[in-house]
């Protein structure tokens, strides 16, 4: 019959191989670009204070309260209305994020 490893045979050094602060917060904001539903462009935001604590997240998408089927998507148009740029799709990620953090 055979025993499990014995616990000083298990090291009890941390691991080295971990993500650093930037590529952790970097990631996470990769992970939120992937809420947006812009068809040519996916953006994320991690707002971190001076403690590497995450204070805000947010992605590219029409703000709160406006439905993401009546706006239009579309990068260029005949008439600009036709297009994002005039809602602020573009930048909203990183507009959202500052402002959910200075108005909760």
């Amino acid at each position: 019959m055979t025993s499990g490893p014995n616990m000083s045979d298990i090291s009890c050094k941390k691991r080295d191989d971990y993500l650093e602060w930037p590529e952790y917060f970097m990631a996470v904001a990769f992970l939120s670009a992937q809420r947006s539903k812009d068809p040519s462009s996916q953006v994320g935001a991690c707002i971190v204070n001076t403690e590497n604590k995450i204070v805000g997240i947010g992605y590219n998408g029409m703000p709160n309260g406006c439905s993401d089927d009546l706006l239009p998507w579309r990068r260029t148009a005949e008439n600009k209305l036709d297009t994002k740029y005039p809602y602020g799709q573009a930048r909203w990620g990183k507009c959202k994020v500052v402002f959910k953090k200075c108005h909760p």
